[in-house]
Protein backbone atom coordinates (compact mmCIF):
# COMPACT_ATOMS: atom_id res chain seq x y z
CA UNK A 1 0.00 0.00 0.00
CA UNK A 2 1.46 3.57 -0.81
CA UNK A 3 1.99 6.05 1.61
CA UNK A 4 -0.73 7.89 -0.27
CA UNK A 5 -3.28 5.10 0.56
CA UNK A 6 -2.26 4.94 3.94
CA UNK A 7 -2.84 8.36 4.41
CA UNK A 8 -6.61 7.91 2.89
CA UNK A 9 -7.48 5.18 4.37
CA UNK A 10 -5.80 7.20 8.13
CA UNK A 11 -8.38 10.14 7.35
CA UNK A 12 -10.80 7.89 6.57
CA UNK A 13 -10.83 6.26 9.91
CA UNK A 14 -10.05 9.78 11.64
CA UNK A 15 -13.55 10.80 10.26
CA UNK A 16 -15.66 7.91 10.69
CA UNK A 17 -14.66 8.12 14.36
CA UNK A 18 -15.47 12.10 14.43
CA UNK A 19 -18.91 10.89 12.91
CA UNK A 20 -19.45 8.40 15.42
CA UNK A 21 -18.19 10.12 18.62
CA UNK A 22 -19.81 13.37 17.82
CA UNK A 23 -22.13 14.59 20.30
CA UNK A 24 -24.75 15.24 17.09
CA UNK A 25 -27.33 13.11 15.89
CA UNK A 26 -26.29 11.94 12.55
CA UNK A 27 -28.30 10.25 10.22
CA UNK A 28 -27.99 9.82 5.97
CA UNK A 29 -30.63 8.32 3.63
CA UNK A 30 -30.89 7.77 0.61
CA UNK A 31 -33.54 8.81 -2.33
CA UNK A 32 -36.40 6.25 -0.42
CA UNK A 33 -35.64 7.00 2.78
CA UNK A 34 -33.36 4.27 3.50
CA UNK A 35 -30.51 4.60 6.53
CA UNK A 36 -27.44 4.55 4.58
CA UNK A 37 -25.80 6.27 8.02
CA UNK A 38 -26.15 5.99 12.10
CA UNK A 39 -23.89 7.34 14.50
CA UNK A 40 -23.67 6.19 18.10
CA UNK A 41 -25.09 9.67 19.23
CA UNK A 42 -28.59 8.46 17.57
CA UNK A 43 -27.88 4.25 18.78
CA UNK A 44 -27.25 5.29 22.23
CA UNK A 45 -30.41 7.76 22.57
CA UNK A 46 -32.75 5.99 20.11
CA UNK A 47 -31.39 2.19 21.33
CA UNK A 48 -31.62 0.77 18.13
CA UNK A 49 -28.21 -0.65 16.91
CA UNK A 50 -26.42 0.70 14.27
CA UNK A 51 -26.47 -2.95 12.16
CA UNK A 52 -30.39 -2.99 12.73
CA UNK A 53 -30.93 0.69 11.55
CA UNK A 54 -29.27 0.47 8.30
CA UNK A 55 -31.05 0.05 4.73
CA UNK A 56 -34.21 0.92 6.87
CA UNK A 57 -36.97 2.81 5.89
CA UNK A 58 -37.02 5.46 8.68
CA UNK A 59 -40.61 5.94 8.54
CA UNK A 60 -41.59 2.24 9.10
CA UNK A 61 -38.40 2.21 11.72
CA UNK A 62 -39.97 5.00 13.37
CA UNK A 63 -43.81 5.00 12.80
CA UNK A 64 -44.43 7.64 15.43
CA UNK A 65 -42.23 10.62 13.20
CA UNK A 66 -44.26 13.66 11.26
CA UNK A 67 -43.81 11.97 8.08
CA UNK A 68 -45.79 14.14 5.81
CA UNK A 69 -43.75 17.03 7.26
CA UNK A 70 -40.18 15.77 7.56
CA UNK A 71 -41.04 14.19 3.74
CA UNK A 72 -41.81 17.74 2.56
CA UNK A 73 -38.67 19.02 4.30
CA UNK A 74 -36.74 16.02 2.61
CA UNK A 75 -37.63 16.16 -0.73
CA UNK A 76 -37.26 20.22 -0.61
CA UNK A 77 -33.27 19.28 0.02
CA UNK A 78 -33.29 17.31 -2.95
CA UNK A 79 -34.81 19.15 -5.17
CA UNK A 80 -33.49 22.37 -4.40
CA UNK A 81 -29.75 21.39 -3.42
CA UNK A 82 -30.52 23.38 -0.59
CA UNK A 83 -30.22 23.35 3.34
CA UNK A 84 -33.52 22.77 5.44
CA UNK A 85 -33.75 23.92 8.92
CA UNK A 86 -36.27 23.26 12.22
CA UNK A 87 -36.04 24.92 15.66
CA UNK A 88 -37.32 23.53 18.92
CA UNK A 89 -39.68 26.67 19.00
CA UNK A 90 -41.19 25.67 15.49
CA UNK A 91 -41.31 21.79 16.11
CA UNK A 92 -40.10 20.64 19.82
CA UNK A 93 -38.56 17.56 18.84
CA UNK A 94 -37.98 14.98 15.48
CA UNK A 95 -36.99 12.29 17.25
CA UNK A 96 -38.75 11.46 20.74
CA UNK A 97 -35.33 10.96 22.83
CA UNK A 98 -35.23 11.26 26.35
CA UNK A 99 -33.19 13.71 28.30
CA UNK A 100 -29.94 12.61 29.31
CA UNK A 101 -28.49 16.54 30.42
CA UNK A 102 -27.53 16.69 34.17
CA UNK A 103 -28.45 20.15 34.38
CA UNK A 104 -31.88 20.35 32.46
CA UNK A 105 -34.04 17.26 35.09
CA UNK A 106 -37.07 19.59 34.39
CA UNK A 107 -37.51 18.31 31.00
CA UNK A 108 -38.86 14.69 30.37
CA UNK A 109 -37.95 14.91 26.31
CA UNK A 110 -34.85 15.98 24.50
CA UNK A 111 -35.38 19.48 22.70
CA UNK A 112 -33.75 19.33 19.46
CA UNK A 113 -32.87 22.08 16.39
CA UNK A 114 -32.77 19.62 12.85
CA UNK A 115 -30.49 20.79 10.03
CA UNK A 116 -30.61 18.68 7.02
CA UNK A 117 -27.97 19.12 4.42
CA UNK A 118 -28.03 18.04 0.67
CA UNK A 119 -25.00 15.34 -0.28
CA UNK A 120 -23.78 15.25 -3.77
CA UNK A 121 -22.37 12.56 -5.54
CA UNK A 122 -19.58 12.16 -8.28
CA UNK A 123 -22.18 13.99 -10.85
CA UNK A 124 -22.69 17.25 -8.92
CA UNK A 125 -26.73 15.90 -8.24
CA UNK A 126 -28.31 14.94 -5.17
CA UNK A 127 -27.59 11.75 -4.14
CA UNK A 128 -28.47 11.65 -0.26
CA UNK A 129 -29.60 14.04 2.00
CA UNK A 130 -28.13 14.08 6.17
CA UNK A 131 -30.57 14.88 8.78
CA UNK A 132 -27.94 16.91 12.06
CA UNK A 133 -29.80 16.37 15.55
CA UNK A 134 -28.79 18.99 17.60
CA UNK A 135 -29.72 18.11 21.46
CA UNK A 136 -30.75 22.44 22.57
CA UNK A 137 -32.24 20.82 26.20
CA UNK A 138 -30.35 23.63 28.16
CA UNK A 139 -31.19 26.58 25.66
CA UNK A 140 -34.95 25.46 25.54
CA UNK A 141 -35.52 24.72 29.00
CA UNK A 142 -33.75 27.90 30.06
CA UNK A 143 -35.60 30.28 27.82
CA UNK A 144 -39.05 28.90 28.84
CA UNK A 145 -38.29 29.07 32.43
CA UNK A 146 -37.51 32.63 31.95
CA UNK A 147 -40.70 33.08 29.77
CA UNK A 148 -42.27 31.66 32.86
CA UNK A 149 -41.06 34.16 35.08
CA UNK A 150 -41.85 36.76 33.06
CA UNK A 151 -45.39 35.88 32.66
CA UNK A 152 -45.31 35.17 36.57
CA UNK A 153 -44.14 38.88 36.96
CA UNK A 154 -46.32 40.46 34.78
CA UNK A 155 -49.29 38.48 36.38
CA UNK A 156 -47.70 39.85 39.59
CA UNK A 157 -47.88 43.39 38.82
CA UNK A 158 -51.31 43.02 37.92
CA UNK A 159 -52.47 41.28 40.77
CA UNK A 160 -53.94 42.49 44.22
CA UNK A 161 -51.98 40.18 46.82
CA UNK A 162 -54.56 39.65 49.80
CA UNK A 163 -57.35 38.64 47.31
CA UNK A 164 -55.83 37.37 43.97
CA UNK A 165 -58.03 40.12 41.80
CA UNK A 166 -56.99 42.33 39.72
CA UNK A 167 -55.13 45.24 41.37
CA UNK A 168 -56.39 48.94 41.22
CA UNK A 169 -53.98 49.47 38.86
CA UNK A 170 -54.96 47.41 36.20
CA UNK A 171 -58.31 46.78 36.51
CA UNK A 172 -58.74 50.83 35.90
CA UNK A 173 -56.95 50.28 32.81
CA UNK A 174 -58.95 47.41 31.78
CA UNK A 175 -62.47 49.62 32.61
CA UNK A 176 -60.36 52.56 30.41
CA UNK A 177 -60.60 50.24 27.32
CA UNK A 178 -64.07 49.10 27.72
CA UNK A 179 -65.09 52.30 27.59
CA UNK A 180 -63.28 53.43 24.66
CA UNK A 181 -65.09 49.93 22.64
CA UNK A 182 -68.27 51.15 23.77
CA UNK A 183 -67.81 54.74 22.83
CA UNK A 184 -66.53 53.17 19.30
CA UNK A 185 -69.04 50.73 19.21
CA UNK A 186 -71.67 52.00 21.08
CA UNK A 187 -72.07 48.79 22.51
CA UNK A 188 -73.52 48.18 26.16
CA UNK A 189 -71.81 47.86 29.28
CA UNK A 190 -72.49 47.93 33.31
CA UNK A 191 -70.10 48.68 35.82
CA UNK A 192 -70.59 47.75 39.30
CA UNK A 193 -69.16 49.44 42.61
CA UNK A 194 -69.35 47.65 46.05
CA UNK A 195 -68.10 47.64 49.48
CA UNK A 196 -68.26 46.03 52.86
CA UNK A 197 -70.77 47.52 55.10
CA UNK A 198 -69.37 49.13 58.25
CA UNK A 199 -65.99 47.38 57.67
CA UNK A 200 -64.39 49.54 59.97
CA UNK A 201 -66.50 47.66 62.99
CA UNK A 202 -65.55 44.15 61.73
CA UNK A 203 -61.55 45.33 62.10
CA UNK A 204 -62.22 46.79 65.39
CA UNK A 205 -64.89 44.21 66.68
CA UNK A 206 -62.42 41.38 65.37
CA UNK A 207 -58.86 42.17 64.41
CA UNK A 208 -57.18 43.48 61.24
CA UNK A 209 -56.57 39.57 60.38
CA UNK A 210 -60.07 38.71 60.72
CA UNK A 211 -60.99 42.12 58.65
CA UNK A 212 -58.24 40.64 55.84
CA UNK A 213 -59.92 37.38 55.87
CA UNK A 214 -63.15 38.86 55.22
CA UNK A 215 -62.15 40.78 52.33
CA UNK A 216 -60.30 37.22 50.93
CA UNK A 217 -63.83 35.66 50.95
CA UNK A 218 -65.73 38.31 49.20
CA UNK A 219 -62.81 38.21 46.72
CA UNK A 220 -63.39 34.29 46.44
CA UNK A 221 -67.55 34.58 46.38
CA UNK A 222 -66.89 37.40 43.46
CA UNK A 223 -64.51 35.19 41.07
CA UNK A 224 -66.58 32.23 41.82
CA UNK A 225 -69.81 34.04 40.41
CA UNK A 226 -69.01 35.95 37.96
CA UNK A 227 -68.58 35.24 34.09
CA UNK A 228 -65.16 34.64 32.32
CA UNK A 229 -66.40 37.96 30.54
CA UNK A 230 -66.16 40.00 33.71
CA UNK A 231 -63.67 42.00 34.83
CA UNK A 232 -62.93 42.39 38.95
CA UNK A 233 -60.91 44.09 41.01
CA UNK A 234 -59.96 45.25 43.84
CA UNK A 235 -60.60 49.21 44.16
CA UNK A 236 -58.90 49.93 47.70
CA UNK A 237 -59.48 48.56 50.66
CA UNK A 238 -62.89 47.43 51.46
CA UNK A 239 -63.64 48.15 47.71
CA UNK A 240 -64.38 46.12 44.74
CA UNK A 241 -65.39 46.73 40.85
CA UNK A 242 -66.97 44.38 38.44
CA UNK A 243 -66.88 45.61 34.84
CA UNK A 244 -69.80 43.55 32.76
CA UNK A 245 -69.24 43.76 29.15
CA UNK A 246 -72.79 43.23 26.90
CA UNK A 247 -74.48 43.95 30.10
CA UNK A 248 -77.23 46.47 31.00
CA UNK A 249 -78.42 47.70 34.20
CA UNK A 250 -81.04 45.54 35.10
CA UNK A 251 -78.74 42.08 34.17
CA UNK A 252 -76.38 43.31 36.51
CA UNK A 253 -79.01 44.01 38.61
CA UNK A 254 -79.35 40.42 38.87
CA UNK A 255 -76.05 39.33 39.38
CA UNK A 256 -75.20 42.21 42.00
CA UNK A 257 -78.23 40.97 44.08
CA UNK A 258 -77.27 37.27 43.93
CA UNK A 259 -73.94 38.17 45.27
CA UNK A 260 -75.23 40.47 47.99
CA UNK A 261 -77.41 37.60 48.95
CA UNK A 262 -74.92 34.72 48.93
CA UNK A 263 -72.29 36.84 50.98
CA UNK A 264 -75.31 37.84 53.63
CA UNK A 265 -76.32 34.10 53.83
CA UNK A 266 -72.39 33.04 54.17
CA UNK A 267 -70.70 34.58 57.62
CA UNK A 268 -66.90 34.13 57.18
CA UNK A 269 -65.34 31.99 60.27
CA UNK A 270 -62.25 33.33 61.49
CA UNK A 271 -60.82 31.35 64.72
CA UNK A 272 -63.74 30.12 66.03
CA UNK A 273 -65.46 33.72 65.84
CA UNK A 274 -68.27 33.68 63.18
CA UNK A 275 -68.61 37.13 61.64
CA UNK A 276 -71.86 38.23 59.66
CA UNK A 277 -71.39 40.91 57.46
CA UNK A 278 -72.97 42.77 53.93
CA UNK A 279 -72.27 44.81 51.00
CA UNK A 280 -73.96 47.55 49.02
CA UNK A 281 -73.83 47.69 45.65
CA UNK A 282 -74.04 50.62 42.83
CA UNK A 283 -74.75 50.05 39.07
CA UNK A 284 -74.41 52.30 36.25
CA UNK A 285 -74.43 51.55 32.58
CA UNK A 286 -72.52 52.80 29.86
CA UNK A 287 -74.07 55.66 28.21
CA UNK A 288 -73.14 58.32 25.65
CA UNK A 289 -73.28 61.42 28.06
CA UNK A 290 -70.73 59.84 29.99
CA UNK A 291 -67.29 62.42 29.88
CA UNK A 292 -64.67 59.61 30.26
CA UNK A 293 -64.00 56.66 32.68
CA UNK A 294 -63.63 58.45 35.71
CA UNK A 295 -67.54 59.85 35.52
CA UNK A 296 -68.82 56.22 34.94
CA UNK A 297 -66.71 54.96 38.40
CA UNK A 298 -68.15 58.58 39.60
CA UNK A 299 -71.90 57.91 38.61
CA UNK A 300 -71.56 53.95 40.16
CA UNK A 301 -70.69 55.51 43.30
CA UNK A 302 -72.56 57.93 43.75
CA UNK A 303 -75.37 54.88 43.18
CA UNK A 304 -73.40 53.16 45.60
CA UNK A 305 -73.87 55.81 48.73
CA UNK A 306 -77.64 55.73 47.62
CA UNK A 307 -77.80 52.19 48.70
CA UNK A 308 -75.71 52.98 51.61
CA UNK A 309 -78.27 55.76 52.27
CA UNK A 310 -81.23 53.85 52.07
CA UNK A 311 -80.15 51.40 55.42
CA UNK A 312 -77.30 49.45 53.39
CA UNK A 313 -77.69 45.60 52.14
CA UNK A 314 -79.12 46.27 48.75
CA UNK A 315 -78.22 47.18 44.83
CA UNK A 316 -78.91 50.67 43.15
CA UNK A 317 -78.87 51.62 39.84
CA UNK A 318 -77.67 54.80 38.93
CA UNK A 319 -80.15 57.14 37.83
CA UNK A 320 -79.79 60.74 35.66
CA UNK A 321 -82.46 63.81 37.43
CA UNK A 322 -83.57 65.89 35.21
CA UNK A 323 -82.06 68.61 36.45
CA UNK A 324 -78.69 66.96 35.65
CA UNK A 325 -79.82 66.10 32.11
CA UNK A 326 -80.25 69.63 32.04
CA UNK A 327 -76.56 71.09 33.65
CA UNK A 328 -74.87 68.27 31.28
CA UNK A 329 -77.00 69.33 27.96
CA UNK A 330 -75.93 73.59 28.79
CA UNK A 331 -72.17 71.97 29.45
CA UNK A 332 -71.92 70.21 25.68
CA UNK A 333 -73.37 73.50 24.18
CA UNK A 334 -70.90 75.31 25.75
CA UNK A 335 -68.02 73.38 24.95
CA UNK A 336 -69.01 73.28 21.26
Amino acid sequence: MTQSSELDMTGLHWMMQMLQTADVGLVVLDRSNKIQLWNSFMENHSGVRTSKARDQNLFQLFPELPEAWLSRKIESVFTLDSRAYSTWEQRPYLFKFKSYRPLTGKSDVMYQNITIIPLTGIDKSVSHVCILVYDVTDIAVGKLELQKANAELERLSRTDRLTGLNNRGFWEESLVQEFRRCSRTQGISSLIMFDIDHFKKVNDTYGHQAGDEVIRVVASTLIQMQRETDISGRYGGEEFGIILPDTGAQEALIMANRLRQFIEASPVTYEDMEIKFTISLGICEFNSNLNDHTQWLEHSDQALYQSKRNGRNQANIFEQHPSQTWVLKVLQVMQS
